[in-house]
């Protein structure tokens, strides 16, 4: 067992599926010579060689499409974008081939692909190397969209990924890439997909979230707990399909809920959550829905990011407002 950061984690389930299959290719920018832009495959080229991690030009679609080729041919391709922003111009390949590939032939053929991207801003990086748009993949049916935020959350989850015979959406908050060390395991046990995880069990509120959100999520739990407010915290983790029964089972307990995201609020997935709570859920609830989410601009550049990005305060805030509900 290490004690190891979600960076260190994502490395680590590589490497560790790499060495136990040999079909598992990995590709993209940067990825063999350099080890990734932020090293999250660093040293695998020189573990499994140039036929198993290849470095690509700069060329998005056509990594896109070579990982469909290769899905077809038996491989379990991992492609590696280098940010969220450069994904777009492999859309084409991800909507149209990908995740239509089991329903076109009627299940006799699948698409084992993982579509890794950092995402998500705090890093004080330009627009398109802070995009949070993962509400664009979680609509796209034969997708799946999943978002770890702990190393050992990354390490079980992308495993599973890996393992999944459908495509899969991987995206990785790099605001926390080095933000906690936990102690990992490297046994290779996947994480169950599709599953949300409880990360604090509580009686009066719950607060949904993932991603790098999980952070300030947390903080702001342990500023209620001061005030004698009891938060329940649930990681979504997997975006697609979501895990409805732990959530809605959490809101029946506290009947007060605040969801919490970076992506823009308009149609951000929190908005497709609080739906399905107010159809499922609404007799549950003692007050309003609410949701602290980014804005619906374009990440704002460097010291303007914090403005931006829902703060520890305003979940608090946002949940005391309502816990004044009766």
């Amino acid at each position: 067992m290490t004690n190891i950061t979600l960076v260190e984690a994502v490395n680590q389930a590589l490497a560790y599926e790499m060495a136990h299959d040999e079909n598992v290719v990995v590709f993209g920018e940067d990825i063999a010579r350099n080890g990734g832009v932020f090293r999250t495959t660093v040293g695998l080229v020189e573990k499994f060689g140039p036929r198993r991690v290849l470095d690509t030009p700069l060329a998005e679609s056509m990594i896109g499409g070579i990982a469909i080729g290769m899905s077809a041919q038996g491989l379990k391709p991992v492609a590696e974008f280098q940010f969220m922003g450069f994904i777009y111009p492999a859309i084409d390949h991800i909507l149209n081939q990908a995740s239509r590939m089991r329903n076109r032939t009627r299940g006799r053929l699948s698409c084992p692909i993982v579509f890794r991207a950092p995402y998500g801003g705090g890093i004080h990086a330009p627009e398109h190397h802070s995009e949070s748009t993962e509400s664009i993949f979680a609509h796209i049916p034969g997708l799946r969209v999943v978002i770890p935020s702990s190393p050992a959350r990354a390490y079980g989850l992308l495993l599973a990924a890996i393992r999944n015979p459908d495509p899969v959406v991987f995206l990785e908050p790099k605001r926390i890439y080095r933000w906690v060390k936990q102690e990992v395991l490297d046994d290779g046990n996947a994480l169950p997909l599709d599953k949300c995880f409880v990360l604090r069990e509580g009686s009066h509120i719950t607060l949904i979230t993932w991603g790098a959100m999980i952070k300030e999520t947390l903080e702001a739990a342990e500023e209620l707990s001061k005030k004698g407010i009891h938060a329940e915290i649930i990681d979504v983790a997997t975006l697609k399909p979501i895990d409805y029964d732990t959530i809605l089972q959490s809101v029946e307990k506290t009947g007060r809920c605040v969801i919490i995201h970076e992506a823009a609020r308009h149609c951000g997935v929190g908005a497709e959550i609080a739906a399905t709570i107010a159809e499922q859920g609404i007799f549950f609830l003692r007050a309003p829905i609410k949701r602290v989410t980014g804005y619906d601009t374009v990440m704002p550049y460097y010291k303007m990011e914090k403005c931006y990005l829902p703060s520890t305060h305003k979940i608090t805030t946002t949940a005391q407002q309502l816990m004044e509900y009766a």
